[in-house]
């Protein structure tokens, strides 16, 4: 599986981004992707999972509300849409994937098996 992340950039206080992760190579229906994000200097930390079999998703309490995740089949893309973009929000954002699993319980970066590269997101105040 090869995971390619896009999509960043800078926003002011407010605003909103849209994150592409285009999925390709072997994969199955029921795998589970991840968006997680590292600020400098902290550990990579989770923000949402979404089941790619029914779209069922489920978020941190951080971005809860203000960040959605949705797909495009065709497309074999998944979109990570980020609204009210706070300065805490600044981190390298990275797309993930694993083979399967309950949503509520794949939260650690260390459960996954494939990453992309990464894409910068800078929220000024």
């Amino acid at each position: 599986v090869q995971l390619q992340a896009s999509g960043g950039g800078l926003v002011q206080a407010g605003g909103s981004l849209r994150l592409s992760c285009a999925v390709s190579g072997r994969t199955f229906s029921s795998n589970v992707m991840g968006w997680f994000r590292q600020a400098p200097g902290k550990e990579r930390e989770f923000v949402a999972a979404f089941a790619w079999s029914d779209g069922t998703t489920y978020y941190a309490d951080s971005v809860k509300g203000r960040f959605t995740v949705s797909r495009d089949s065709a497309k074999n893309t998944m979109y990570l849409h980020m609204n009210s973009l706070k300065p805490e929000d600044t981190a390298i954002y990275y797309c993930a994937s694993r083979p399967s699993g309950r949503l509520v319980v794949v939260t650690s970066p260390s459960l996954y098996n494939y990453w992309g590269q990464g894409t910068q997101v800078t929220v000024s105040s």
